[in-house]
């Protein structure tokens, strides 16, 4: 077999691999949220929450480790140990009662998120520098595994527990998926080549973690924070937000968050070609561009809110004489004065039926004087009142959520992009380390947002916290950017400037 055909090979088992592992991964989002809502297990929010994101935060950082690994000792060998140990735990975690059971299984399964370190140095490997971008990409789409799961999960388990009859029939799921880890190892071994990345120059220990000194590692880390822990948070987030900000049932909101997640994953292989023929650079330029401009328009709130407006003041002193809701009159010394008003609709904007994109507005003028009251120049006499309705259209919102999911997937290629080309001999490493400050974005994200919800009352908090991590990093990315360009070519950059 030619060496181009076995780089295809090996770069379609790894995607099957990874899309497997991250299916395993992300499984206690949909399993916690079943086994609760049908009364099997009894644990509150902050317990469902440390479930769910447990595995999360076990791959995150199991990831640098497993990069070392695969620099050492290559993909193959390491992918599929990766797969045969975490079939263990998923296993085990059938036969779960407790919460402390529950939750050291999922601590054990979590490592099937470290997968993806695995991964990204394994197909390096085998591709040219001009297509690393591309097969990274395609690489990355198994991600999808994340959608996979919210969406054909549910169906399994009603399926398994005969809807709900038979709730101990959720035991067969871990099981399946485990049997699936086992399956997959298998076909893996038999189809993929031996392969690692030149190491001589290394002699010990240190020298392989060398890079991590640079400040470009942990930038490369925050924009895969935002790219991929975004990519995660949302994932689950999602779920919750369509629930309570927009009424819809679990069942529902899974197929809106799944509108997010599936393209997210499956388009990375595009953000991998772009990045090969345009540059990662642009090709960041354009996504922080675009997940900034969505952010800070889903970040405005369903709101039906009541606020002071334009009022009327008198021009003279005198005493009011009549009043009504369009006209207050008031006797001066000299003349009497009409003051007209624009009196109140009773519009209630809620009712409305109807594609409402834009904010709707009504203002009104209430008088605050009776007959009779004695009123003093420049004294207000009728209140304004602006009533502002914004609908935040459920169809526009996910349309910008959908271009945010797009956008983080072609990103997260695009972040990968640029290891191989800076650190070609310690792809595992950086690509390890640049992992596990993305993973962790996963776990840190939901806190994040979870205490901003409790602070403020407000959904979109959410949207706020990702408008200024998106600047910071556009911001960081440009200085560095102009810096490099002063550097190497100072003449140009005083004549663009």
């Amino acid at each position: 077999m030619s060496e181009r055909k076995k780089a295809w090979q090996v770069l379609t088992m790894n995607t099957l691999a990874f899309t497997v592992c991250f299916a395993v991964w992300m499984m206690n989002g949909v399993l916690v949220t079943f086994l609760v809502n049908n009364g099997v297990f009894e644990w509150d929010k902050a317990q469902m929450g440390w479930l769910i994101g447990i595995p999360v935060l076990t791959g995150s950082l199991i990831r640098l480790p497993l990069g070392v690994l695969t620099d050492k000792f290559g993909g193959r060998i390491v992918f599929s140990l990766l797969m045969l140990f975490s079939a263990v735990p998923t296993y085990l975690l059938s036969y779960a009662s407790t919460y402390s059971e529950f939750l050291l299984a999922s601590l054990g399964f979590g490592i099937t998120g470290g997968s993806f370190a695995v991964g990204i140095a394994y197909t390096s490997v085998w591709f040219p520098k001009h297509q690393q971008g591309t097969a990274l990409g395609i690489f990355g789409a198994g991600n999808a595994g994340a959608a996979l799961t919210s969406v054909f999960a549910p169906m399994l388990l009603k399926y398994l527990t005969n809807t709900g009859a038979n709730l101990d029939g959720w035991r067969q799921m871990p099981q399946l998926y485990a049997v699936a880890l086992v399956v997959m190892t298998v076909i893996y071994y038999l189809l993929t080549f031996s392969r690692k990345v030149d190491s001589e120059h290394i002699t010990n220990f240190m020298q392989r973690l060398e890079p991590l000194k640079y400040v470009r590692v942990y930038r490369f880390g925050l924009y895969y924070f935002l790219v991929f822990g975004g990519f995660v948070a949302l994932a689950q987030w999602l779920i919750p937000y369509y629930v309570n900000a927009y009424g819809m049932t679990v069942v529902m909101a899974g197929t809106m968050a799944a509108i997010f997640s599936f393209p997210s994953g499956v388009i990375r292989a595009l953000g991998g070609w772009m990045s090969d023929k345009l540059g990662a650079r642009l090709v960041m330029y354009w996504v922080f561009g675009l997940i900034l401009a969505c952010c800070v328009l889903l970040m405005v709130p369903k709101m039906d809110i009541y606020t002071p407006g334009k009022g009327i003041q008198t021009l003279t002193e005198g005493e009011v004489i009549a009043v009504s809701e369009k006209e207050i009159v008031v006797k001066g010394k000299v003349k009497e004065h009409r003051f007209q008003l624009k009196p109140k609709v009773d519009r209630d904007f809620s009712r409305e039926n109807g594609f409402v994109v834009f904010p709707k507005k009504d203002f009104w003028q209430e008088p605050v004087v009776k007959v009779g009251d004695t009123v003093k120049r420049k004294q207000l006499i009728a209140k304004g009142v602006t009533h502002i309705y914004f609908q935040a259209n459920v169809w526009i919102f996910t349309a910008l959520v959908f271009i945010v999911g797009i956008m983080m997937g072609i990103g997260k290629a695009a972040v990968y992009k640029h290891i191989p080309d800076y650190y070609p001999r310690d792809v595992g490493v950086v690509g390890g380390i640049v992992g596990v400050i993305g993973g962790l974005g996963g776990f840190v994200c939901p806190i994040i947002f979870g205490y901003l919800l409790q602070a403020t009352g407000i959904w979109t908090t959410c949207w706020m916290f990702f408008t200024v991590l998106t600047l910071g990093c556009l911001l960081w990315m440009h200085s560095v950017i102009k810096k490099m360009m002063y550097e190497q070519v100072p003449e140009l950059m005083r004549k663009i400037e």
